[in-house]
């Protein structure tokens, strides 16, 4: 009976089977095609700027604020009631604001008014403040208590008015004596704290936001974003007198463009005017919690936000207008200049970007021709106005996102264990996906699966996570083979102690055997590299007048320390050079080793010439050869070192690179006081002059090719004349 019943379910169970798969064969062509519309690419770009292209992360969910019908009984009175329902017609929209009840509010600037919608989109009203009227309303914020806060451009005040609509307070120019005469009091957009301060973002304003109390007293700029300090500007400040210095045109840090503030009272500003820190999250006390944060922070001296797709939009910065924060902390922007959408996390890792062809999008469904402004809602949607086309376009999460974001929030909140599947699950829908394999390798960590931990954070390139892993994996091999190491060290103590005591008895006086040994043999001249590390002077001049090199022996150890300076660049390990992660082309780095040395040797000799310099070309050829030695005898031992330490490590690894750096330093300058006859100070005066030739030298070569160049394209466009005609 038992086998007969689960024979029929089989039964029943196989056309239910054959039926679903039949239905998902049907559907997936159309499941295809809906994925093929998308009006954009997604991407991800990774610390060493390597583009992946991922599932969507966002798709169009619809648009709103577009012809939205009024109530007859709110139409009657609009001045919009034409023939049929009345409807909202927006014009020139700067900002919108979502609250804690999803309904929308459109800062609709050149209708003077602030339009409401609720969570679906319908119109619900406008608010104009007919006591006192609005005038290019350029930002608009709601708090908790339902009062609504407008930056009211064209009056040069904020108005907050309460939940009704009703004007309960201006907030002028403050006035104060910290606050500059010049300054331009023009709010576009604000953000209001727990307490009731205020934050407002005010057209062209360098200094930071204006930070108001409940009241309006001005309390300081808060979150200034800071003038960038070059080399250039360092000299000029040392050799500019007063006057000069005053002459010049000051120098001024980007203006904040835009603000949010998120559940824990962070503020995030966005700054157009810079190239890097564009995205800042202050604390109450203004100071950035993204500096230094990141996975791939070690890899980026500084912090750019904003991505791009192709080569040739690089050259010019992305341009964020506005920023969103949702409750998981992940940070979207906009660019208004190449209208993409870049996703952040809390830390500032990315998540996603995406954007479409600006020339199309007015036709397509998800695609903003001119970003003006975003924010999301508690369905985990995107909502991105429009300025051009005067619309809301809604994404929502796709099921790659939505898997994504969950995944993220608990590896952020250090759940690695429960974010493990959740990334498994991730790195089997896209294995390129490089956050999947960040947040398998914290996972593994947690677990205290080190080795497995390495190997995908190398794979990931998080310098980080690798170094905190190797370390662990070094120190589990020092514990397991410590015995071993002890002894190994033991018997090489007895075994030297035993050779030092022998060697004076068992080997031969030294000098017998090498008596009838050339005196300039291609073995001594070699050697003469170790007398010169001795006695540098003295090992130079020798080269110079005693003939201790030769064009062979400065060849081997030119070709020598080519090579061992080509391992550096390749070998170093990942921690101290991530570059090894994408691979080092040794051929550039080559060619300009070899052609800066062949540039100093013309240029030394060229100035040494002119300067009573005694040394003779082959004398600077064969000494810079031997000046190069240092790379071979530590470059090649510290580079295999690196592979055996940790960021902890990093002071000692700086330190004997340095080390590598000073020592050649002081050879070139003892070389061209031994084979020039200079003094130190005549020497350092040389080297300078050298150097000086040298660049010009390059730019040289530079104009050069760049002429050769339109010379080529010249006849080239010439023929192509000829030939055409």
């Amino acid at each position: 009976m038992g086998g007969n019943r689960l024979k029929n379910r089989r039964l029943r169970i196989v056309p239910l089977t054959i039926a679903i798969m039949a239905a998902i064969y049907a559907a997936w062509p159309s499941l295809q095609a809906f994925a093929s519309q998308l009006p954009y690419d997604t991407y991800y770009k990774d610390g060493f700027g390597q583009l992946v292209k991922t599932q969507a992360a966002y798709i169009p969910a619809g648009i709103i604020g577009y012809n939205v019908e009024i109530p007859a009984e709110e139409g009657a009175a609009s001045p919009e009631k034409s023939e049929g329902p009345a409807k909202v017609l927006l014009n020139q929209p700067k900002d919108l604001f979502v609250d804690g009840k999803d309904n929308v509010y459109i800062a609709d600037t050149g209708n003077n008014r602030i339009v409401q919608l609720d969570e679906n989109g319908q119109y619900v009203r406008e608010i104009s403040v007919s006591e006192s009227p609005l005038n290019k309303p350029s930002g608009v914020f709601v708090d908790k208590q339902g009062d609504i806060y407008i930056a009211d451009t064209g009056n040069n005040r904020v108005v907050r008015l309460n939940a009704e609509g009703k004007l309960l307070k201006e907030f002028g120019r403050p006035e104060s004596g910290y606050l500059p005469e010049s300054f331009k009091y023009d709010p576009v957009n604000l953000v209001v704290d727990k307490r009731g301060f205020l934050y407002i973002t005010t057209l062209g304003a360098y200094q930071g936001l204006v930070q108001l109390d409940p009241e309006g007293s001005f309390i300081g700029f808060f979150g200034p974003n800071r003038v960038a300090f070059t080399l250039f500007d360092a000299f000029k400040r040392f050799v500019y007198t007063r006057e000069m210095y005053q002459r010049e045109l000051k120098k001024l840090p980007g203006a904040i463009a835009n603000s949010t503030i998120d559940k824990d009272g962070f503020i995030y500003t966005v700054t157009k005017e810079i190239a890097s820190g564009q995205i800042k999250k202050l604390n109450i006390a203004g100071l950035d919690q993204l500096d230094g944060k990141g996975d791939f922070a070690a890899l980026q001296d500084e912090r750019t936000y904003g991505e791009t797709i192709h080569h040739w939009q690089r050259g010019v910065n992305p341009q964020l207008s506005d920023i969103t924060v949702d409750a998981s902390g992940n940070m979207t922007v906009v660019d208004s200049i190449w209208n993409m959408i870049s996703q952040y996390d809390l830390n500032g890792n990315l998540l996603f970007f995406w954007g479409g062809d600006d020339i199309t999008a007015t036709s397509k469904t998800g695609v903003v021709k001119t970003p003006a402004a975003i924010a999301g809602n508690s369905k985990g949607e995107l909502l991105v106005l429009d300025g051009t086309n005067n619309l809301i376009q809604v994404l929502r999460p796709s099921r790659f996102g939505a898997l994504v974001h969950e995944a993220n929030a608990l590896t952020q909140e250090g759940r690695y264990e429960e974010s493990e599947p959740l990334w498994e699950e991730v790195y089997r829908l896209n294995a390129n996906y490089t956050p999947a394999l960040i947040g398998l390798a914290k996972a593994a960590y947690k677990k205290e699966d080190y080795k497995r931990a390495e190997e995908l954070f190398y794979k990931a390139g998080v310098v980080g996570g690798y170094s905190e892993s190797f370390w662990q994996n070094r120190l589990k091999w020092f514990q397991s083979h410590f015995g071993l190491l002890m002894n190994i060290v033991l018997a090489v103590g007895i075994v030297y102690l035993l050779w030092s005591r022998l060697s004076g008895k068992l080997l031969p006086k030294k000098g017998w055997g090498f008596r009838f040994r050339p005196r300039h043999s291609l073995p001594g001249r070699l050697k003469h590299v170790f007398y010169l590390i001795k006695h540098p002077v003295d090992g130079f001049y020798a080269i110079r007048y005693e003939g201790k090199a030769g064009v062979v022996s400065s060849l081997i150890l030119l070709v020598l320390a080519i090579a061992a300076f080509g391992y550096m660049q390749s070998g170093t390990s990942f921690v101290f050079n991530p570059a090894v992660h994408v691979g080092v082309d040794l051929l550039p780095v080559t060619v300009q080793f070899v052609g800066i040395w062949l540039g100093w040797v013309v240029s030394n000799y060229l100035v040494s010439s002119l300067l009573r310099g005694e040394g003779r070309f082959r004398d600077v050829f064969f000494s810079s050869s031997y000046a190069l030695f240092p790379i071979i005898l530590i470059g090649i031992p510290v580079t295999l070192l690196s592979n055996a330490l940790t960021l902890n490590e990093l002071a000692i690894f700086s330190f004997l690179k340095l080390a590598i750096y000073i020592w050649i330093g002081l050879l070139f300058i003892w070389m061209v006081q031994g084979i020039h006859n200079y003094t130190f100070i005549e020497a350092l005066f040389i080297i300078l002059l050298s150097l000086l030739v040298l660049t010009m030298i390059v730019i040289l070569i530079f104009i050069f090719i760049s002429l050769s160049n339109e010379l080529v394209n010249f006849f080239n466009s010439l023929y192509q004349e000829v030939i055409i005609r």
